[in-house]
C-alpha cells in the first residue's frame, strides 16, 4: 500500500468554514470599514466646495440646455399591407393564427417568405426614397453636407421606421427642427411608398398589362398606316365604296343605254320622214351624239392618252375591278386592325383591374400632423444629469487631490504623473512658440509685400497727389 502523498492530503483536507453549509458569513474587513468613512468624512469637510460645484454645473447644463435648438418629430403610421395568397402566405397565416403572430415570423425568417410589410420597410430605407427626400426638401443646405453620402446618413439619423411583429403596423417618425417640414417628409415617405410599389410591382397582372400595352402601341401604329394608305387611295381615285359606286355606275349606264336605244329608233323614224337639215332631226342627233359621250365617259376607254387626259369625277366601269382589288385589300386590312386594337384595348383595360387589385395598397392609419410639442432636447433631465455629473466629478477631485497630497513624493506612481505632465506641458509650449513663429513669419511675408517697389511708387504717387482741400483754402 503505497503512502499518502501530499495532495492526498490537501484533498482530504475539511474545507474552510466559509465554503462549510450552513456556515456564519467570515467578518468583514475593519480596515474598509475605516476607509470608507475616512472618503465620507474628505467629502463632508469639502462639503462647500462640491455644493457650490454641484450648482455651478447644474447652471452650466441649463444653459447648454437652453441654448440647444429644439426639435419636432412627425409620425405616420401605416396599416399592415394585405398578404398574397400564395401556399408560403397561406402556411404563415396558419401559424401565426395559432401562436399569436411569434410562430409565424419565425416560421417567415426560416423559410425566407417575407411579408409585404417588410418589403415597404425596405422600400422606405432604400437609397431611391432617400434621395428623391434629398432632392425635394434641399436636405444638402439644411444639413450642410457637401456629399450626397453625409446627407443619406444624416436622413437616416433622423429618421426612424419600424414593423410591430404582432400587428404589422409601419411606424415613420421624422425628427426635424421645422416642425412643418418634419410633416412634409413623414408624408412624403408614404407618397414615395405609393409610387414606388406602383412601379416595382412584379405580379403576373402587370407582366401581361405590359405586353398589352406595347403591342396596343405597335397595333396603333399599323392602323393609323393602313387608315392613312386607305384614305390616300380613296381620294386620289374617288373610290368611296367600290361595290356601291359598282352598281350605281352601272345602272347609270343601263338607263343611258335605253335612252340612247329610243333616241336613236326616234331619229331612224324622223330621218324617213324629214331631211338632215329639220330641226328636229339634228336636236336629236345631238341627243344621241351626248348619250353616246356619256356612256363612253362611264364605261372608259383603254387608250392610254385618253386615260392621261380623262378628267371625269368618278372612275369608269372599266377601272372598278381593278380598283376593286386593292380597295378590298386596304379595306380588310384596315378592318382587321381595327378589331386587334379593339379586342387589344378591351384586354388592356381588364389587365390594369387585375393589377389593381394585386398591388399591396399603402392604408394610412394615422396621417402626418405638424406637431406643436418638441421632442428634443430634454433640458430638466439634461439639467438632472449635468449637475450630478459635475457633483461625482468634483467628489473624484477631491480625494485624489487627499490621496495626491498624501503620496510620498518619492513615490513611482507620482514621479511617472509628474514626468508625464511635464512633458505634456512642454510640448503644448512647444506647439505654441511653433504657432506664434508662424504667425510672426506670416507678418513678416505681409511686411514685405507691402514695402515692394510697386506698393512704395503708388504710396510716393499718394503723396505728390495735391490736396485739394488744403489748396482752396489757402489766400490768394
Amino acid at each position: 500500500m503505497t503512502p499518502p502523498t501530499n495532495t492526498d492530503n490537501q484533498l482530504a483536507a475539511p474545507l474552510p468554514r466559509r465554503l462549510a453549509f450552513g456556515s456564519q458569513p467570515a467578518p468583514r474587513d475593519p480596515h474598509a470599514r475605516e476607509k470608507r468613512i475616512a472618503r465620507a468624512r474628505i467629502l463632508w469637510e469639502n462639503r462647500r466646495t462640491l455644493f457650490r460645484t454641484w450648482i455651478f454645473g447644474g447652471l452650466f447644463c441649463a444653459l447648454v440646455a437652453f441654448l440647444l435648438p429644439k426639435s419636432y418629430e412627425a409620425t405616420v403610421k401605416l396599416m399592415p399591407p394585405e398578404s398574397s395568397s400564395g401556399g408560403g402566405a397561406a402556411i404563415l397565416a396558419a401559424l401565426s393564427a395559432r401562436s399569436g403572430g411569434m410562430l409565424g415570423g419565425l416560421a417567415g425568417d426560416i423559410l425566407g417568405v417575407k411579408g409585404n410589410g417588410a418589403v415597404f420597410v425596405e422600400i422606405l430605407e432604400s437609397r431611391t426614397v432617400a434621395d428623391r427626400l434629398i432632392d425635394q426638401f434641399h436636405l444638402a443646405d439644411e444639413y450642410n453636407t457637401k456629399k450626397i453620402e453625409y446627407t443619406r446618413k444624416q436622413l437616416e439619423l433622423h429618421t426612424k421606421i419600424n414593423e410591430d411583429r404582432k400587428s404589422g403596423v409601419i411606424t415613420i417618425t421624422v425628427t426635424d427642427r421645422n416642425p412643418g417640414q418634419a410633416a412634409a417628409m413623414a408624408q412624403s415617405y408614404v407618397t414615395e411608398l405609393d409610387h414606388l410599389v406602383s412601379q416595382l410591382s412584379t405580379s403576373s397582372a402587370r407582366r401581361e398589362r405590359i405586353f398589352l400595352e406595347d403591342r396596343l402601341r405597335t397595333v396603333k401604329v399599323d392602323l393609323d398606316n393602313a387608315a392613312i394608305q386607305f384614305s390616300e387611295f380613296a381620294s386620289k381615285n374617288t373610290a368611296i365604296d367600290i361595290p356601291a359606286q359598282g352598281k350605281a355606275m352601272v345602272e347609270a349606264a343601263a338607263v343611258l343605254q335605253g335612252q340612247l336605244i329610243a333616241a336613236e329608233a326616234e331619229a331612224s323614224g324622223l330621218e324617213k320622214i324629214y331631211t338632215a337639215k329639220n330641226i328636229r332631226v339634228k336636236s336629236l342627233n345631238g341627243r344621241i351624239a351626248e348619250l353616246r359621250a356619256q356612256l363612253q365617259k362611264l364605261g372608259g376607254s383603254n387608250s392610254p392618252t385618253e386615260i392621261k387626259n380623262d378628267t371625269s369625277l368618278y372612275p369608269s366601269i372599266r377601272k372598278l375591278p381593278i380598283l376593286g382589288v386593292t380597295y378590298a385589300d386596304l379595306f380588310r386590312r384596315t378592318r382587321i386592325e381595327e378589331t386587334v386594337y379593339e379586342l387589344l384595348t378591351q384586354q388592356y383595360e381588364l389587365a390594369k383591374v387585375e393589377e389593381a387589385k394585386e398591388i399591396p395598397a399603402v392604408k394610412v392609419l394615422d396621417e402626418a400632423v405638424i406637431p406643436t410639442v418638441k421632442s428634443s432636447p430634454h433640458r430638466i433631465a439634461i439639467t438632472q444629469i449635468g449637475s450630478i455629473l459635475f457633483l461625482l466629478g468634483a467628489a473624484v477631485w477631491v480625494l485624489f487631490r487627499k490621496r495626491w497630497n498624501e503620496m510620498d513624493p518619492q513615490d513611482p506612481g507620482r514621479l511617472l504623473a509628474e514626468e508625464i505632465s511635464h512633458s505634456v506641458a512642454t510640448r503644448a509650449r512647444k506647439l505654441t512658440s511653433a504657432g506664434a513663429h508662424a504667425l510672426t513669419a506670416l507678418t513678416r511675408i505681409r511686411n514685405v509685400f507691402r514695402h515692394s517697389p510697386h506698393h512704395d511708387e503708388r504710396e510716393h504717387a499718394a503723396e505728390e497727389k495735391p490736396d485739394t482741400s488744403r489748396v482752396s483754402h489757402v489766400a490768394p
